[in-house]
């Protein structure tokens, strides 16, 4: 009998990268196409700039270092369409594209690429587009408005849900509006959550986190209410400031969150908490942005004390 020795992984299976890419894609089009339809194509026009800035950037990053070109795989586009569904629809084309050429040469390319990127990119881009031009990324158009797709985009703001719970008071919207979209800064939150079950069924992510960021932080809500119901302050929480993308979507991030099973509930649990203290106490009242990035930064500390049981030992075994 002949033995063919070779290197792992012995066992392979169907999923690629391009796959994967493509199924969060197929994920987000639905609120995509919700959002489009309540604020006009400008909406769309936003997602298709940052995504077109972010696959150039690739291919050029690429190109002067003379490395395989990664554009194929899909993830500059994904990283793209997640930057857009961060921004406001009024915020200027130029600056939605600086944003994605941060994410892909600063925050992934600088760091090796695809895989080994601490931060996630696209919350990494937002973060340095709130700190370049903390105006532009908090300018939000009322539901129902027709933005202009050129030129300069003139919109009557108001305040964002958020901004009403920091008074504090619960918004004007209702819970149904706030879950359909229907409301300033806030996406299609129901048509978010098909997507997360959607990546749940083809294996694309897990569960572990984005339970366990939401369940972290619909319980602290719950107990820490504002107001004199406790219930609707726990929904409101989770239906704005983007907490269901941020925990389906870029939490769950393959580079930048764990690999061990406890420690994905930790560092979900971790964004959870963090959300809740950076609304309650910061200067903005969105909080998901740094919470996941601060969590981000923890990950290798998680996955060393939630070591997993290696093959043929017992839980409790020595090492």
């Amino acid at each position: 009998m002949n033995l063919t020795v070779t290197s792992s992984p012995h066992i392979r299976g169907k999923d690629t990268i391009q796959r994967t890419m493509l199924d969060v894609i197929l994920a987000l089009l639905p609120a995509l196409a919700a959002s489009t339809i309540m604020l006009g194509a400008r909406y769309l026009a936003v997602a298709v700039v940052s995504m077109a800035a972010a696959i150039l950037a690739e291919w050029i990053f690429c190109w002067i270092l003379k490395k395989p070109n990664t554009v194929r795989d899909g993830s500059a586009a994904v990283t793209g369409l997640l930057l857009s569904l961060t921004l406001p629809a009024t915020v200027p084309y130029w600056m939605c594209a600086l944003g994605a050429v941060f994410a892909i040469v600063v925050v992934k390319g600088f760091f090796g690429g695809l895989g080994q990127n601490i931060f996630n990119p696209a919350l990494a881009a937002r973060a340095f587009l709130l700190l370049l031009f903390p105006a532009a990324l908090v300018r939000y158009a009322a539901p129902g408005q027709n933005l202009s797709l050129l030129g300069t985009v003139d919109v009557i703001v108001s305040a964002t849900p958020l901004h009403h719970m920091q008074m504090p008071t619960l918004p004007d919207q209702s819970i149904l509006e706030m879950l359909l979209g229907n409301s300033n800064s806030s996406l299609n939150e129901a048509l978010l959550l098909l997507g997360g079950i959607y990546l749940v069924w083809r294996k694309v992510i897990s569960v572990r986190i984005p339970a366990a960021y939401l369940g972290s932080l619909a319980l602290l809500t719950f107990v820490f209410h504002k107001g004199d119901d406790p219930l609707a302050w726990m929904l409101y929480s989770l239906l704005s400031g983007g907490v269901i993308l941020g925990a389906i979507f870029m939490a769950t991030d393959y580079a930048t969150s764990p690999v061990t099973p406890h420690g994905q509930i930790l560092y979900g649990i971790g964004c959870g908490i963090l959300t809740v203290v950076f609304r309650y106490v910061g200067l903005y009242p969105e909080g998901v942005t740094y919470a996941i990035l601060l969590m981000n930064a923890v990950v290798w500390l998680l996955e060393r004390v939630t070591p997993p049981v290696r093959f043929g030992e017992e839980k409790g075994d020595a090492a």
